[in-house]
């Protein structure tokens, strides 16, 4: 039987993929909003392999999620770029345009300041960024939307630090590096924003001195709580997950993709009861 004329697809790129979640989201999207044509998948995917990935996409693909470590290499296969998603270096967003181009876009951004702004961080908040990847680069950008007073990216490498310098100068941000080994004495913020991959915050933890009443958003959610976010909570910090960031910035793709408003409340209702069956 052929495939309805109105099928598409979209998918979520990046390494390891297994864990994610997004299929759900956008799965539930599509039942919710009545595009019976749409499939959502998830495929493994280096950085290396990004450009051949799209470059081999048929007419059928909508758009692509893009997670770590690809959000970089995003820009790099993209017709046209975002201004924010040029702004800040990455994109965790391609959109398949009618003509058969890609558009970059990095909805990380807008779902950080609306789940950050949510728990309460506002203009004059001091903060700290765990690790210097495509990430850390929307972590910036929110700050900046957010009135950040100012910017400490800690880092495994000072070469890092160093390529996101022009980032927030592009932002208007003060930005300050800081050694991996000095973690410690960088969390003592209004805001902590841990954006490194799994297991890399384990072993500071101990070492982290808290501000009792802090937001500490981990850009992690598998597992949950991370070591960093139940340190945090048993200190008095405000908490904000990976799975809240993970629909906020769906919820944008979802609408770039299709063409239509997201159904929002259905999308996170999936997404709790994947999690609590997880």
């Amino acid at each position: 039987m052929a495939e309805p004329r109105t099928a598409r697809r979209a998918a979520v790129i990046g390494t390891p993929i297994a864990h994610s979640l997004s299929p759900v989201i956008h799965q539930a999207g599509y039942a919710a909003a009545g595009l019976t044509g749409w499939s959502y998948t998830r495929i493994e995917c280096a950085e290396s392999e990004v450009a051949g990935l799209v470059a081999g996409l048929g007419p059928e693909w909508a758009g692509l999620s893009v997670t770590m470590p690809g959000k970089e290499a995003a820009l790099a296969v993209a017709d046209e770029v975002s201004p924010l998603a040029a702004a800040v270096g990455a994109a965790n967003t391609l959109v398949r345009r009618p003509d058969g181009s890609w558009y970059a876009d990095n909805t990380d951004v807008t779902g950080m300041v609306e789940v950050l702004g949510a728990a309460g961080v506002g203009a004059g908040a001091t903060v700290t960024v765990l690790g210097a990847g495509g990430t850390a680069r929307a972590a910036l950008a929110a700050a900046a939307r957010l009135g950040a007073a100012s910017v400490t990216v800690v880092a495994r490498r000072a070469a890092a630090v160093d390529d996101l310098r022009p980032v927030a100068a592009t932002l208007g941000l003060a930005l300050t590096g800081a050694p991996w080994t000095a973690a410690g004495t960088h969390a003592d913020v209004d805001v902590l924003v841990s954006t490194v991959p799994k297991g890399v915050a384990d072993p500071i933890v101990g070492g982290l001195r808290w501000r009792p009443g802090a937001v500490v958003f981990d850009a992690l959610y598998d597992p949950w709580p991370t070591p960093l976010a139940a340190a945090a909570q048993a200190a008095g910090c405000r908490i904000v997950s990976g799975l809240d960031l993970l629909l906020a910035q769906a919820v944008g793709q979802f609408a770039q993709f299709t063409g239509v408003t997201a159904p929002v409340a259905a999308m996170r209702a999936a997404l709790v009861a994947a999690r609590a069956s997880h």
